[in-house]
């Protein structure tokens, strides 16, 4: 098996479209994910997974149901399964995201922005 490393650079400019996770790697079960952000996504939680948005470039807020985290760049928070989280970006940032595969992004919400199935890029 070769082994080849991944740039995330490369990696973000090969898409622009907002709220729809790439597949860049895999490991263990889990799929790790870059995707580029901007205005609102929708309230909604993961029953069975936690969720780990750690920012690359940008600013990334998520909403709970008590407070708003603020996210800059290099700082990442878990969001603990069955916990409600509305990500939102005034403007673009990037974030790679590590979740089992079996999350949908949208969660126990489903809407237009849900994405079933994800390119690997």
């Amino acid at each position: 098996m070769e082994l080849s490393k991944i740039n995330l650079d490369s990696k973000l400019k090969s898409f622009n479209e907002y709220w729809t996770p790439k597949i860049v790697g895999e490991l263990n079960g889990q799929h790790v994910k870059l995707a580029k952000f901007r205005g609102d996504f929708v309230m909604h939680k993961h029953e069975q997974e936690d969720e780990l948005f750690f920012v690359i470039s940008g600013k990334l807020f998520i909403q709970l149901k008590s407070q708003t985290l603020e996210l800059n760049v290099g700082e990442f928070v878990i969001i603990p399964k069955g916990i409600e989280h509305k990500p939102y970006a005034p403007e673009e940032v990037s974030v790679m995201l590590f979740e089992p595969a079996s999350t949908l992004n949208t969660g126990d919400s489903r809407s237009e922005l849900t994405v079933s199935k994800l390119d690997k890029i």
